[in-house]
């Protein structure tokens, strides 16, 4: 059946501060896309973009940040991607929403695109879409583009006072946009002072970081936070951004940052990729992510959470299985006990295999015990460590949740790394393996009702879910989205706890190996 498509001259027209933009209307909901928030000099805090005359069109995309390496197709069977133009003047958002009448005032979802902190965009997934979540929701959604990688989180201010922020330019465009969400979102039918900003890996981190940002302190009132706990994995730390730069200006023969702002982004980045070998002789790797200064406060599994992040309702939780792209156990649902056993002892050794079992089964009764070797390490014991250090707070609740589907694909995949974005965006239908007969329906309705439903009130229980108790010192309950969804007290921080005894610590270094090919001249 053909879909309601709305874009001629009685498309609702809609004063910004800055002008009129015009979007299309798809199945009733109004669509504006590539909306510039703000603009920024490379390397500069961002600024109010300029007024303009007559009425701009926003029914395309705006350009995506710059990747340091270009992307590869993969991986589309489990989540599929798309690829944009790319500019270095990429504060750009998008808006969904059903109802344009400022005295609506909607709940604002305000999402944060996943990638780390150098690469991904606004439109990286399908399942990034907005329109469903919009309409099966009622809420308004918005997403951003903001610079990445060294464009957005290279520490120059060894080099003078005005890049003191430079590491923190890419978070000072999400409150650019922030900004220009309060000032703006009531003429979508948003509520600026209703605003729910969520994010998924790379995104997720991004939610922490402002959290401990005081310039964000009152433009957004909730947040979620998916997979994006990540404390050790040194995302900003170690940072020898001095001695990058001073190798990159060599290469490129320019005696000043003032210089380096002029060269051409692919030339840049050409530049620092053929450096990476040299300086990873030095023991140098960039390590792109906020920089705790005057303006960030830093983690808080390291300074603790700021007064005003305590008075925002949290949820924070990770999928079981994060970083298990390849494929999984081949019929693992038919094998007999002490088949699935010996692949638990082909990892984790005879010595440790059933204890690990025993604590397996205690937190996940039901499943397949195989799936001990793909339990993830990465996100869960930071996320555990964050929600014990969270709750403790009063003034507000913090909830924890674990996706835990397992997939129809290879013979029952378990969930992995933003395997559940198209539950929370309620995008299943358009992301195929996420279509599970009789699970798929049921699951997103809870797990997207949750999102709307903290976003709407800072609770996320709803009539279509089990009751889920708010994480405490005491219980520690978790919602376990799955074929059945249930809350469970204390799940698995005794089995995340034994796994990271026994086994090597995740090497996330591994995503950034140097080519030994690469150029060092």
């Amino acid at each position: 059946m053909a879909r309601q498509f709305i874009c001629n001259s009685e498309t609702p027209i809609v004063q910004t501060k800055a002008g009129k933009i015009r979007g299309y209307i798809l199945d009733g909901t109004n669509i504006f896309l590539g909306i510039k928030y703000a603009d920024a000099q490379r390397w500069h805090m961002p600024t109010p973009v300029e007024p303009w005359e007559g009425v701009k069109d926003a029914t395309g995309y705006g350009y995506i940040a710059p990747l340091m390496t270009p992307p590869s197709p993969m991986g589309d069977i489990t989540i599929p991607h798309r690829f944009w133009p790319e500019s270095e003047h990429c504060q750009y958002l998008n808006i969904w929403s059903r109802d344009l009448n400022p005295e609506t005032k909607k709940p604002v979802m305000f999402w944060i695109h996943g990638g780390g902190f150098s690469g991904g965009s606004s439109i990286e997934m399908v399942a990034y879409d907005g329109d469903q979540l919009a309409t099966w929701g009622d809420v308004v959604v918005v997403s951003i583009n903001h610079r990445l990688n060294m464009l957005g989180y290279l520490d120059l201010s060894d080099f003078g006072e005005e890049y003191h922020n430079s590491a923190n330019a890419g978070q000072a465009d999400i409150v650019a946009a922030l900004q220009w969400v309060r000032e703006n979102i009531a003429a979508f039918g948003g509520d600026p002072e209703n605003v729910t900003i969520f994010g998924q890996s790379g995104g997720g981190m991004k939610v922490t970081s402002l959290l401990q940002t005081p310039t964000a302190d009152g433009l957004f009132h909730r947040a979620i936070i998916m997979s994006g706990v990540a404390g050790g994995f040194g995302f900003g730390q170690n940072r020898r951004d001095k001695e990058i730069v001073e190798t990159v200006m060599e290469k490129l023969g320019v005696a000043s940052v003032a210089e380096l702002e002029k060269v051409p982004v692919p030339k840049l980045f050409d530049a620092f990729n053929a450096c990476q070998k040299k300086l990873a002789k030095k023991g140098i790797r960039a390590s792109w992510g906020p920089k705790a200064n005057d303006w960030y406060v830093g983690d808080p599994l390291e300074v603790g959470f700021t007064d005003h992040a305590k008075t925002v309702p949290t949820m924070v939780g990770t999928v079981v299985a994060e970083f298990s792209f390849g494929p999984g156990i081949p019929k693992k649902n038919e094998l007999s006990e002490a088949e699935r056993r010996a692949v638990v002892v082909g990892k984790y050794g005879e010595e440790h295999a059933d204890e690990l079992i025993d604590l397996f089964k205690t937190a996940y009764p039901g499943k397949n015990i195989v799936d001990l070797n793909v339990v993830d390490t990465m996100f869960r014991p930071a996320s555990l460590q964050y929600l014990d250090l969270r709750c403790q707070a009063t003034e507000s609740p913090v909830y924890s949740y674990m996706f835990a589907l397992d997939f129809s694909i290879d013979d029952g995949k378990a969930a992995w790394h933003c395997s559940d974005i198209p539950f929370a965006f309620h995008n299943t239908q358009i992301v195929p393996v996420a279509n599970i007969e009789g699970v798929s329906d049921k699951l997103e309705a809870e797990y997207a009702g949750a999102y709307v439903a903290f976003a709407k009130t800072g609770n996320p229980n709803h009539e279509n879910m089990a009751h889920w108790p708010a994480y405490t010192p005491d219980t520690k309950t978790t919602m376990v989205f799955d074929r059945e969804t249930v809350a469970r007290e204390h799940l698995d921080a005794q089995l995340v706890a034994k796994i990271q005894e026994y086994t090597p610590p995740f090497d996330f270094s591994a995503f950034f190996k140097v080519d030994d090919d690469d150029d060092e001249e």
